[in-house]
């Protein structure tokens, strides 16, 4: 699999901290950028970049993809089982597309650090679905606790993968929607306790009415949690 080499950076001021964000599935870095324009606007003193996705995404050749959903889920079950149980266990089974995705993201995040000079303390990733869960997923396999991870709409998985081998345990905040139909709101609170577990200090943000989509006061949640640390 071919690293990333495609992707869209806002430099604000004299970057004191670094925020990788990551696009969703069926998506890429220039629809993204168009969305969280409210909270590129908010922040100071940082480098916010939008890495690209580097696979053809499934569904739609035009948008991008971490991994492919479809090869673990292909009729989609997740996204209608009746239980979290069974939600949980559907993700639990995409182990070899977070790390295969997590092996080209790492690097990435590396070369970064190293061009701003700064450390894992320095570092936030955030992330919107597909997006939101390799963030997740990203900060817990890191060697040392980054300043945090932000993630809208997004699950904890693999969850039997991480229980094993996370390295980390960041602080979070996570942003659900109630209405959300394509990543249930429950994964909201099953995320929680099992970042809780694994020692992470958890925030939530929930969306009243909110459905799977990045609004703005969640991106207001998110910049207001980044630029506290």
């Amino acid at each position: 699999m071919s690293g990333i080499t495609e992707e869209i950076a806002h430099i604000k001021g004299h970057p004191e901290k670094l925020i990788v964000f990551l696009h969703g599935y069926i998506d890429n870095s220039e629809t993204l950028n168009r969305t969280i324009t409210p909270f590129v606007d908010a922040m100071d003193n940082c480098a916010i970049h939008l890495p690209q996705a580097p696979i053809p995404c499934e569904i739609h050749e035009r948008k991008r993809q971490w991994y492919s959903m479809h090869e673990f889920d292909p009729n989609d079950e997740r996204k209608t089982v009746p239980t979290m149980r069974e939600c949980a266990a559907i993700y639990n089974k995409m182990t070899r597309g977070f790390v295969s995705a997590d092996g080209y993201l790492a690097p990435y995040i590396d070369s970064l650090l190293s061009e701003y000079g700064l450390d894992e303390s320095k570092l936030y990733l955030c992330g919107f679905s597909q997006g939101a869960m390799l963030a997740i997923f990203s900060a817990l396999m890191r060697e040392e606790n980054i300043g945090g991870c932000v993630s809208f709409s997004g699950i904890i998985a693999p969850h039997s993968y991480l229980s094993r081998h996370a390295s980390s345990h960041p602080d979070m905040l996570l942003i659900h929607g109630d209405a959300d139909n394509l990543v249930r709101f429950k994964a909201q609170d099953y995320t929680r306790k099992k970042l809780e577990t694994l020692g992470c200090k958890v925030e939530n943000y929930i969306i009243s009415g909110g459905q799977h989509r990045i609004t703005a006061d969640g991106l207001a949640a998110a910049a207001c949690f980044i630029s506290t640390r």
